[in-house]
């Protein structure tokens, strides 16, 4: 449960005390201080026959405001900062795999197409990538700060890594297969066989969904990137408003995808799967 309290002496024990008169008990709390008020996160466990309604009006009742509250499991109670370092030792062994790291770190796995707009954002930056954070309970000031220092490590790492000569995704060599257009689909091609291919279906309000498909054996050599920029041209030639592209959640090829590519996206998570949404409203850079 959170609640934004007023920061005043006596606050957080009165809201205690609403909770002990009830037989709600607290397990565990976490205080995100603000300027006036103050936001506390409290995992609760409460009669066997209250509802999540109950344990608002509850907490409303002791002088909670933006009150949300969630069921939860015991791995809620795990040390706070520990969460918070073994998400940076996730993202340095694995920098792409960064959106499913910090969606599962501030519980933000819901996807917010299928939910209202009062729904609150984090939108994190890594280079030209976007990725979409949303959830019911507000973002505190400390985690968008939290969430930014992690974005930043990312990108520390994936220029630590260019700068080592370690591959960077969409550049090509000698050999590299040829990108080739067809009929509703971009492929690439070595020799008369296809290792990749990026195929579309164009929704009514111009978005084109892609299916990108590249062979086990050439995969990791940016070849996803120059599939995916290519059909941004054909995109944009076809007047599209922007290209979606979604697979499952914990897919780590997606950041090197979009980064590879040049292009400007925006990752958004969901339960499942992973929204990566690119506006056309952008000139396309020139491949590599």
């Amino acid at each position: 449960m959170r609640t934004t309290l007023e920061d005043r002496p006596g606050a957080l024990a009165g809201l205690a005390a609403h909770c002990g008169e009830a037989g709600v008990n607290i397990l565990g709390l976490q205080v995100f201080p603000g300027v006036d008020r103050v936001t506390d996160e409290l995992v609760l466990r409460t009669p066997d026959d209250w509802e999540l309604a109950d344990l608002a009006a509850l907490v409303e009742a002791a002088g909670g405001s933006r009150v949300s509250v969630l069921p939860c499991t015991e791995a809620s109670l795990g040390d706070q900062p520990t969460r918070y370092v073994l998400a940076a030792r996730a993202i340095l062994a694995h920098p792409a795999g960064f959106p499913d790291v910090v969606a599962r770190l501030f519980d933000a796995e819901t996807d917010p197409a299928e939910l209202d707009e009062l729904m609150d954002g984090m939108d994190l930056e890594i280079g030209d990538v976007q990725v979409q954070l949303r959830r019911t309970a507000p973002f505190t000031a400390a985690e968008h700060a939290r969430g930014t220092a992690l974005a930043e490590l990312v990108t520390d790492v994936l220029a630590a890594a260019a700068h080592d000569g370690a591959p960077v995704p969409g550049t090509t060599s000698a050999g590299e297969p040829r990108i080739e257009a067809t009929v509703g689909g971009v492929r690439a091609m070595v020799g008369a066989s296809a290792v990749g291919s990026a195929t579309w279906l164009v929704d009514p309000d111009g978005s084109w969904h892609l299916d990108l498909v590249v062979d086990p054996a050439w995969r990791r050599r940016g070849l996803g990137s120059r599939l995916l920029l290519e059909t941004s041209r054909a995109a944009r030639a076809g007047g599209a408003v922007d290209l979606v592209v979604r697979t499952s959640a914990d897919n780590p090829a997606v950041l090197p995808l979009v980064l590879g590519s040049g292009l400007r996206g925006r990752i958004r998570m969901g339960t499942d799967d992973l929204t990566v949404r690119i506006p056309l409203r952008q000139p396309a850079p020139d491949r590599v």
